[in-house]
């Protein structure tokens, strides 16, 4: 039968394997370190692993397949047979607190309270994400400002990324973070170098896209970490 349905791009895959984590059917595993969609009868079509693909690897089609077994899948679900060859380094967790940091003898604790970080790996869906006050750093924000986690990241959830080294707009994935949780801020934390007006753009234009209200603040570092501009 022809029935709308999904598909992974190979190439573009990353083999996170926060898809097969968000399939609840139970349609897609990790193969040879890629995604794949392994039971078409268990896929129902309605997506709920494209949110979560950092890499934009999943689109819907239409064509011949199998049709939706909704018994075989929920079968499948009660098995809750987990996906293995996922990267650990890209599951959604959050961390508990406080934790020392430091080894001079005098502890200054962590203010991050979830992984991952980085933008790219982010999943929209994360629950961390859900009422947020979101901070989007730049990746080298944090080495530049000696109290970063005390001045920025403390009660906010960071995503961090670099326009010129991911050679990437994030304006879309933004946009599906902004319109999938109710973002209650976003604080934007750059530094002074020009290529770092991208990761502030994106931000800008995924606000507007998503119809989100959440109050955007954009502050701007000097190569030294002192506040040179604030909007």
């Amino acid at each position: 039968m022809i029935r709308r349905i999904i598909h992974i791009d190979e190439e573009r895959c990353t083999g996170c394997g926060l898809c097969a984590a968000a399939c609840h059917e139970g349609a897609i595993a990790m193969v040879d370190g890629k995604a794949r969609l392994t039971r078409e009868d268990y896929c129902d079509g309605l997506g709920d692993c494209l949110p979560a693909c950092p890499a934009g690897a999943i689109t819907f089609v239409e064509r011949e397949a199998a049709a939706y077994d909704a018994a075989a899948a929920a079968r499948s679900r009660q098995a809750a047979h987990p996906p293995v060859g996922g990267c650990p380094g890209a599951a959604a967790r959050t961390l508990s607190a406080p934790r020392p940091g430091g080894d001079d003898g005098a502890p200054a604790p962590s203010e991050l309270r979830h992984w991952p970080v980085q933008l790219k790996l982010a999943a929209p869906n994360a629950p961390w994400l859900r009422g947020a006050h979101v901070l989007v750093a730049a990746d080298c924000a944090a080495f530049a400002c000696g109290d970063f986690h005390r001045r920025f990241l403390r009660g906010r959830v960071v995503l961090v990324g670099c326009p010129k080294l991911d050679m990437t707009d994030y304006a879309d994935k933004l946009t599906q973070i902004f319109a999938a949780n109710d973002i209650r801020s976003v604080t934007v934390v750059r530094m002074e170098v020009p290529c770092c007006g991208g990761l502030e753009s994106a931000v800008r234009r995924a606000l507007a896209q998503s119809g989100s209200a959440a109050p955007c603040r954009v502050v701007t570092l000097s190569l030294e970490g002192q506040t040179i501009g604030e909007t």
